[in-house]
């Protein structure tokens, strides 16, 4: 009988038909419960909207409003082959140093000249390209400078599709990467790439040449304004050929960016600025 009592109380709680509550509540009590949470969730579904909108109102489409830029941008070498940094091939095995010459033909086909023509201008070289805004009224989309795959004559692969590597003279391509806003350089001394061996291995490097002469990045590639505002920037380049460096033995080389206002490594990161890569050339000779 005790089972009987606890059930029907059950049932009870459940359904009153006497009091016609459901779960010890009546439909007017229940109505106001739901009301106030369909109101209380209203109301915070439109303060995350208000939110939003505020915050998307401080944000510009083609410039970051905050950006933890760094004080010196990254480098990178083409080609690269792989995560190690490593340039390794024989002069006599065709298919060991043909996948670089691949790589860079690829990489420098958005630099041929008929396509630089057809996309950006022709700059005045050793000053900055500003393209400053007039208030409100944003000056976009931005124009860029060309430049032109035959500025890295010996390593621009037009004369010499191989780029070297056939002869154990190769070429490796720099660039830095973007940073907006960004104004290497001082007192219109343009930033420039210098490369060296490794202290074990600075009998092995030989000559260098470097295109443009002296390895210089033009100021009138900067300032860089973002993807969306110069949609059709094209990065300058530093081409490093290597006339002699000794072969059948490891050289650890690393390249730099020299210029007044670009402080090399930082706490954060010690490569910045820099780039550190193995070359290798393998002979039967």
């Amino acid at each position: 009988m005790a089972k009987d009592g606890e059930k029907g109380e059950w049932k009870e709680f459940i359904w009153n038909p006497r009091t016609r509550e459901f779960l010890g509540r009546t439909a007017s009590s229940w109505g106001l419960i739901l009301l106030f949470y369909l109101i209380f969730y209203i109301f915070l579904a439109g303060l995350f909207a208000l939110t939003m909108y505020v915050m998307l109102q401080t944000l510009d489409d083609h410039k970051p409003t905050w950006q933890d830029r760094l004080s010196t941008p990254g480098m990178v070498i083409r080609p690269k082959a792989d995560e190690t940094f490593e340039i390794v091939y024989d002069i006599q095995n065709t298919e060991t140093w043909d996948l670089y010459a691949q790589a860079l033909d690829k990489f420098l086909a958005p630099y041929n000249n008929s396509v630089q023509v057809m996309k950006n201008d022709e700059c005045v070289p050793d000053q900055y390209y500003k393209q400053e805004d007039s208030g409100e009224v944003k000056n976009n989309p931005k124009r860029s400078c060309q430049f032109n795959r035959t500025i890295l004559e010996a390593c621009s692969g037009i004369g010499d599709p191989h780029y070297g590597y056939q002869e154990g003279k190769p070429c490796i391509i720099i660039k830095l990467n973007r940073v907006i806003g960004m104004l290497p350089g001082k007192n219109g001394m343009a930033p420039y790439v210098t490369c060296g061996a490794k202290r074990e291995d600075s009998d092995k490097i030989g000559e260098l040449m470097y295109f443009p002469p002296n390895g210089t990045f033009n100021l009138m590639y900067y300032p860089y304004y973002g993807k969306k505002a110069q949609v059709n920037y094209s990065q300058p380049l530093v081409a490093v050929k290597f006339l002699n460096v000794t072969h059948n033995q490891d050289v650890n080389i690393e390249c730099k960016i020299n210029a007044d206002n670009i402080p090399i490594g930082s706490e954060r990161d010690k490569f910045a600025g820099r780039v550190s890569f193995k070359l290798r050339i393998n002979t039967k000779n």
